[in-house]
C-alpha cells in the first residue's frame, strides 16, 4: 500500500490516539512525510506476512521529552544517518524499516526513513501505544536484543550502543539524548523477518489510519466521533474501549526531567461525571484515578480527546479550561501476559496499583 495525503492526515489522528498522550506530536512527523511526497518519494507500507523470514529489518524513531521536540524540530535526515550507521555495523543492508511505537511522531518516523531510502515500511510495532522507555517493546519482551543500536542529533554526532541487555542500552541512550538536547533519533532492534512475525503487534499503521478516517467520516457525517471509535474498536486487536471521564482541566504541571515530560493533569467533572480525575504522566498517560481509585491503568491505554472536536491531545499540548472527554482502551493480549506486565506493567514506572484491564475496572 502506498499512502497518499489523505491517509497520512487519518494517521496523524490515529497515531495520537493510540499514543496516549506520548510519543511526540505526529503534526510534526506528518509534515516530514509530506514533504518527501512532494520531493517524489514513495511511502510503501507492507504487511509483516509478507516479509522473507530472512529479511533484514531495522526500526527507526525518535527518543526523548516531546516538550523538547515542539521548538527541535527535525530535518528528517538524523534517523536515516541512525539506520546507515547500524548498517554499517551489522554489515548489511536494511530490508525495511518499522516503528518501534505506534504513538505520535514515531509512526511516522520510519516512513520519512523509508521515503528517504526507498525501503518498505512494515505495518507492525513493538508497543501498540507509546512507552517512555527503550526496553518497554514486544520485540524485547519475546527475546530479541536492541543492541547495537545507533543514536544521532542534527548536527550529524552520532552514537553507537552496545549493551549487556535492553535495560542498560535505555539508561545509555537517554544520556546520549539528554547530551543531544533532550531528543535524539535511533536505529534499534535489528530483526529478521521470521522475528518481526513472531514478536511485533501487527498492522498498527493500518490501524491508525482506520481510526482517524473513523473520526473522520463521523465528522463528514454529523455524528458523534467518539462513538464511532468505541463502535469500531471491538473489530480490531484492540478489542474494548469506554468513556471514563468527562470535564474541563483546571490543572496541568508538566516538565522536563532526566529525558522525559513528567507530569499530571485534573480535570474537574461534568455531569454525568463528579468529582476530579487525576492523570499522571510519563510523556503518556500512566493512570487515572477519581478519588484515589483506579479507572485505567498501564499498558492499557488512556487517551484524553477534545470532547468538541475528538482530537486527541498530546501531554505537551494539555492546556487549562480544554473540555475533555478521556477514553480508556484495552491492549491486545500480547501484551497483556506476564512476560509482557514484568517490563511495562505498573510497577515498572513505580506505581503502587497492579495492573487490573479496563474491563474488570468496568
Amino acid at each position: 500500500m502506498k499512502l497518499n495525503f489523505e491517509q497520512l492526515g487519518d494517521l496523524a489522528v490515529g497515531a495520537a490516539f493510540l499514543g496516549t498522550g506520548g510519543g511526540g506530536d505526529p503534526y510534526v512527523g506528518r509534515l516530514m512525510v509530506q514533504q518527501c511526497i512532494h520531493e517524489g518519494c514513495e511511502v510503501e507500507v507492507i504487511d509483516p506476512q509478507s516479509l522473507d523470514d530472512d529479511s533484514l529489518v531495522i526500526p527507526t524513531a525518535m527518543m526523548g521529552a516531546p516538550t523538547v521536540l515542539v521548538e527541535k524540530i527535525p530535518s528528517g535526515q538524523e534517523a536515516v544517518a541512525s539506520l546507515k550507521r547500524l548498517e554499517k555495523r551489522l554489515g548489511r543492508k536494511a530490508d525495511a524499516t518499522m516503528p518501534i511505537e505506534i504513538g505520535g511522531i514515531n509512526s511516522t518516523i520510519p516512513l520519512v526513513v523509508g521515503a528517504r531510502l526507498g525501503l518498505p515500511i512494515v505495518d507492525a510495532d513493538g508497543m501498540g501505544r507509546a512507552f517512555p522507555f527503550l526496553e518497554m517493546e514486544t520485540f524485547g519482551v519475546y527475546g530479541i536484543s536492541g543492541s547495537p543500536m545507533a543514536v544521532s542529533n542534527e548536527w550529524g554526532d552520532c552514537a553507537l550502543i552496545e549493551a549487556v541487555d535492553n535495560r542498560q542500552m535505555e539508561w545509555l541512550s537517554r544520556a546520549v539524548a539528554i547530551r543531544m538536547g533532550g531528543c535524539a533519533y535511533i536505529a534499534e532492534y535489528a530483526m529478521s523477518g521470521a522475528d518481526v512475525k513472531r514478536t511485533a503487534i501487527p498492522n498498527t499503521l493500518t490501524l491508525a489510519i482506520r481510526i482517524g478516517e473513523v473520526l473522520r467520516k463521523a465528522h463528514e457525517d454529523h455524528q458523534n466521533p467518539i462513538e464511532a471509535l468505541l463502535g469500531f474498536l471491538p473489530s480490531t486487536l484492540y478489542r474494548y474501549g469506554r468513556v471514563i471521564f468527562k470535564g474541563k482541566i483546571v490543572d496541568v504541571m508538566r516538565e522536563t526531567k532526566a529525558g522525559f515530560t513528567m507530569g499530571r493533569a485534573r480535570i474537574d467533572g461534568i455531569a454525568p461525571f463528579s468529582s476530579s480525575m487525576d492523570i499522571e504522566i510519563q510523556n503518556e498517560n500512566l493512570v487515572a484515578r477519581v478519588n484515589g481509585e483506579v479507572k485505567a491503568i498501564v499498558p492499557d491505554l488512556i487517551s484524553i480527546m477534545n470532547t468538541e472536536t475528538a482530537e486527541p491531545i498530546t501531554s505537551e499540548n494539555l492546556r487549562y479550561g480544554q473540555r475533555v472527554t478521556v477514553v480508556a482502551v484495552s491492549v491486545p493480549d500480547i501484551m497483556r501476559t506476564p512476560e509482557a506486565l514484568a517490563v511495562f506493567g505498573p510497577a515498572c514506572f513505580g506505581l503502587q496499583e497492579p495492573f487490573t484491564s479496563i474491563e474488570e475496572l468496568a
